[in-house]
This record gives C-alpha cells, structure tokens and sequence, in this order.
C-alpha cells in the first residue's frame, strides 16, 4: 500500500512527488508496434493487483466522463535480454509487484492461450521481451540496474 499522503487544498498546486516508481524494461530488438503493444499490456495487469496505482476517474469541460488512468508515470526503459533476464530475477528476489510478456505472446491471440504459453514454459526459460515493476523507487532503481531509458 502507499504511503502518500492524500492531497489537501494547500497541496494541490505543489508538484506531485511520488515514492514509488511504475517501471516497463523492454527488449532492445523489439518492433515499434511490438514496444507499444507489449507497454499496454503490462501496465494493464498493475492495476489489477496494485489499485493505489490507479487516480481518479476524469471528465471534461462538458461532464463526459472518461475511465480513471494510472496515476503517476510510467517510465520506460530498454535493455538487452540479458539485462532483462537479470531484472526479472532481482524483481523476484525482491518480490516486488510484476508483470511480464514473453516472446510466445505475440503469436496466441486470447487471454487463456497467453496465460497457458507462460504456464508451459520453466522461470528460468521464459523469453522475455517486457517486464513491468512497481515498488519503491529505490528498488525498481536496483531491479532495473544496466538498463537504460528508451529513446
């Protein structure tokens, strides 16, 4: 859970600043639309299990309201296999809130195929292509040591 305190009127024109950090590694040799559609995935599984990580609902000028979004950034990084591999396993040891996506998911075409793909396959030998991390910004900054943020 967060420790951030709620905002009070004072606050609310002070800069937000957050003691947690959300975290996607992606795999250096990916394709443009598989960064972006691997990005959307694994943000989308910390909600479900971190809600202090979702804001508030929003809503225009003309009260059309629109669907609450994650509520501080998302930073994005890139690293080789290697330095993912590595990340995965400081994300486990430190068993910090994580979502992954692995090479198989990209030719399933269903929740149920994707999620057998990754029951099929040992830790040790998932292929890697993206990882998402929440925790403190300290130790996602270790998790994700040798990467480097995307360009």
């Amino acid at each position: 859970m967060s420790t951030e305190p709620m905002p009070t009127e004072a606050s609310r024109t002070e800069p937000v600043r957050f003691d947690t950090k959300i975290a996607v590694l992606l795999r250096e040799d990916l394709e443009t639309w598989q960064r972006l559609n691997v990005t959307a995935f694994l943000v989308s599984g910390l909600g479900t299990q971190v809600p202090e990580v979702i804001g508030e609902p929003y809503e225009d000028a003309d009260a059309v309201a629109y669907l609450p979004m994650i509520r501080q950034p998302v930073l994005v990084f890139e690293a080789t296999k290697e330095t993912l591999r590595a990340a995965h396993t400081r994300a486990l040891s430190r068993a910090l809130p994580r979502a992954l996506f692995t090479s198989d998911l990209f030719t399933t075409g269903n929740d149920r195929d994707n999620r057998a793909a990754v029951r099929a396959v040992p830790t040790s030998d998932l292929d890697l292509v993206g990882l998402a991390v929440y925790g403190p910004r300290n130790g996602v900054d270790k998790v994700l040591k040798g990467a480097r943020m995307h360009p």
